[in-house]
């Protein structure tokens, strides 16, 4: 894969080769993460958002949080913008919560895989429907 191609691949889906210890990090981080979001942040505007994969990098200085929302698209940049300002809040909560020698910056980004795979099965059902013949 030439690094274009490699550049082309974002969000939680891309394979990337990441050490065990980033790995474990990042799964620590979701279940912190959801938990605060859950009981600790409490701007309206975050809203009802759900956590889908964390990226830590290999040195461990940056996360990269994959949400999606409750309510669609149309509410995630808004979101995304809120939990931005509250990472700080979200830091120092996890740095109690951590045994880390520091926390990881915090970038949010929204995850539209889901709505892609919902559109795709749609696009399916609907060529199928138009087709008349059922997939064996």
């Amino acid at each position: 894969m030439t690094g274009q191609e490699e550049a082309a691949i974002s969000g939680p889906s891309a394979m990337k080769k990441t050490s065990q210890r980033a790995q474990r990090v990042a799964e620590q981080i979701q279940r912190e993460l959801a938990r605060l979001l859950r009981d600790g942040v409490k701007d309206p505007r975050v809203g009802r958002v759900t956590i889908t994969a964390v990226e830590v990098s290999s040195d461990l200085s940056h996360a990269k949080i994959f949400i999606t929302h409750l309510a669609g698209r149309e509410h995630a940049d808004e979101a995304v913008r809120a939990l931005q300002r509250t990472t700080g809040f979200l830091r120092t909560e996890l740095s109690h919560r951590m045994q880390l020698y520091s926390v990881p910056q915090l970038h949010f980004a929204y995850d539209d895989s889901i709505e892609s795979g919902m559109r795709l099965s749609q696009l399916i059902d609907e060529a199928v429907a138009s087709d008349g013949k059922p997939i064996p």
